[in-house]
């Protein structure tokens, strides 16, 4: 009786490529953003344009900090708040603009150009290419806004320092202030990248943008309404201004003021609802 012979396997010469590492994926989403140069130079201007116009806001109160207004009939003394001046809502919104212009533009760029397929069939978890979207997204514009918050800050009070009027950032506050300064520049970067991954159109991101960011709280901005207040209150601004105030200062918060935690928790829901917004959209729709 023969034995039977054994039959041949065929090896194959094809190994499977290893799935892409979120480190791999977080280098793919740099290139992309520095591929485009009108970016990065347009956050950095941005940057230098919002200590400029916090620098200058001071400088031009040096005057009046030596010769203030005599006080009103039934109003406080007045006195000069070097955290509010310091860290300015004008600048602020300058780099808010800025930051959420740059996340829209990470994930609409791609559907605009169809690059987003190409990313799409190298790594089809999509789950991981926006989680590298956002952490890129997220650390640039955190470094921006820290580099924004930290410099006019100490410029700032460097120069009040002369007047007597000058702030450490170990003072009631500051430390408060400076971190939610340069903590609402990635929240709001965050909402252009979820305003981007919904409606994926050059024009209606920024528009998105511009009216959530700087048109909604003028509709939110009255006292007469308490439930209106209080959205207004809530939004990544609005949240910011009030953890920048000073806890010495005399400016009226008005009615039904915000907490500090309130607003805090506002800045930390923006962020995430945001997120959770863009993976859902491109998770869900097609291409």
């Amino acid at each position: 009786m023969s034995a039977m012979p054994f039959p041949r396997t065929r090896l194959s010469t094809h190994t499977a490529e290893p799935a892409a590492r979120f480190v791999d994926l977080l280098a793919a989403e740099w290139i992309k953003a520095r591929s485009l140069r009108s970016t990065y130079w347009v956050l950095a201007l941005s940057a230098v344009v919002a200590i400029a116009i916090n620098i200058n806001g001071v400088h031009s109160d040096l005057p009046y900090i030596d010769r203030p207004h005599p006080p009103l009939p039934g109003l406080p003394p007045f006195r000069y708040d070097p955290l509010f001046h310091g860290l300015g809502n004008i600048a602020a919104a300058v780099m808010a603009l800025a930051a959420g212009g740059f996340g829209a533009i990470t994930v609409f760029g791609e559907y605009a150009t169809g690059m987003i397929r190409t990313t799409l069939a190298a790594t089809p978890d999509r789950r991981a290419v926006m989680a590298a979207k956002v952490g890129l997204v997220a650390a640039i514009t955190l470094v921006l806004g820290l580099v924004v918050s930290v410099t006019s800050f100490f410029a700032t009070n460097a120069m009040l320092a002369s007047r007597h009027v000058g702030l450490s950032i170990h003072d009631p506050g500051c430390l408060r202030a400076v971190t939610a300064y340069a903590l609402v520049i990635p929240v709001c970067a965050l909402v252009g990248l979820a305003l981007g991954a919904v409606l994926r159109h050059a024009t209606a991101s920024i528009v998105a943008v511009v009216a959530l960011l700087f048109v909604l709280p003028m509709l939110f901005g009255g006292e007469r309404y308490r439930v209106l207040k209080e959205i207004g209150n809530h939004l990544p601004l609005a949240a910011q201004s009030r953890l920048a105030l000073n806890p010495d200062s005399h400016t009226s918060l008005g009615a039904y003021p915000a907490t500090i935690t309130g607003s805090w928790i506002a800045l930390a829901a923006w962020a995430a609802v945001s997120v959770a917004v863009a993976v859902t959209v491109v998770r869900r729709r097609d291409l």
